[in-house]
């Protein structure tokens, strides 16, 4: 069998690395050509998983056409804003009937598409059967690492899923397949969102308590979203939903979370991204958590606040004491 893996960042390489256990070669397309030399001649991509050996089998290029060459699974792994422009570029060399699966943990901003439906915007319908999202509690590095990762594969197909959970199951990566499309993505999506908001209680020293409050009370928030859109709420109880929640609220590794801890401290979003070399995809997707809880009439007061603090340069301890003086209600309404 033969994968292809469309963006070199970290959890794009390492996918690849969990694809060429069961794969003879698994094609992996980036921009920078130093980056893809480097993986080809060292196996490892010291940009982003210094230290980390990568399998002989996985094969990089900057050329998109090499890279999707025979595949018969196609990973999407390019941060979302990134991707309708990668797969429009793709779209001549995509194999037919191959599962195309988007990994990336966002929301269009323009026009409030999930990934999936990105994909479906972008792509002919012949393809619309195969596209699958991959999401849940899974930090690149301990990916990479060989640590072991538990995800949900979600497709409207389910033979689609099956296929793409029997080329990635190894001994130390493992997935459940699920066709609730809608109720996986926004669990992936908007736990970004309330990660940079348990990051910034963490930055202003608001003790367990407070981070205990806002993973429970944000997972309601994601819920009623996925709901108002269609989505399955138990799918908000498992791995894409309360299992990345808390690994992306709590771990060390969580980018949103470290965006979040510096927002608390009295930083710039500007100057906090301008130091980071990876995307944090919950800054992006706090805009689109605000536009759709305008359009679909559903509350989102984390989100909300979120996104004042990082775009209108709201403080975050008037935000808290906003967020703890809203009118008092039934937990469950």
């Amino acid at each position: 069998m033969r994968a292809s893996v469309i963006g070199s960042g970290s959890f794009g390489t390492a996918l690849a690395n969990v694809l060429a256990v069961n794969c003879e070669q698994v094609g992996l397309w980036g921009r920078d050509s130093a980056l893809a030399d480097a993986i080809n001649t060292h196996h490892e991509n010291s940009g982003y998983l210094p230290g980390i050996p990568i399998s002989s089998r996985v094969q990089a290029t900057t050329d998109l056409k090499t890279a999707l060459e025979g595949a018969e699974l196609v990973v999407l792994a390019t941060p979302s804003h990134a991707t309708r422009q990668v797969i429009s570029h793709a779209l001549p060399h995509l194999p037919k009937h191959a599962p195309i699966v988007t990994v990336a943990k966002g929301i269009e901003n323009e026009t409030l598409l999930t990934m999936t439906e990105l994909l479906e915007d972008c792509l002919p319908e012949e393809h619309h059967p195969y596209i699958a999202v991959l999401s849940g509690p899974s930090f690149a590095k301990e990916l990479a690492q060989r640590m072991p990762t538990v995800v949900t594969i979600a497709s409207h197909w389910h033979k689609v899923a099956v296929r793409c959970q029997k080329a990635l199951q190894t001994e130390t990566f493992r997935s459940y397949t699920s066709n609730d499309v809608v109720g996986v993505q926004y669990g992936g999506a908007l736990k970004n969102v309330i990660a940079i908001a348990a990051g910034i209680a963490d930055g202003l020293g608001m003790g367990h308590n407070a981070r205990a409050a806002i993973i429970t009370r944000g997972l309601a928030e994601i819920t009623r979203l996925a709901v108002r859109k269609g989505g399955n709420p138990l799918t908000l109880s498992g791995l894409s939903g309360m299992g990345d929640l808390v690994l992306t609220c709590t771990g060390e590794l969580s980018r949103n979370r470290h965006v979040g801890m510096e927002l608390g401290r009295g930083r710039s979003l500007q100057d906090i991204l301008g130091d980071m070399k990876q995307v944090a995809e919950g800054v992006k997707t706090a805009k689109s958590a605000r536009d759709l809880s305008r359009k679909v009439g559903v509350e989102l007061p984390i989100c909300d606040q979120v996104y004042a603090i990082a775009y209108e340069g709201k403080s975050a301890r008037a935000a808290v004491v906003e967020l703890m003086t809203r009118q008092p209600k039934s937990e469950l309404v």
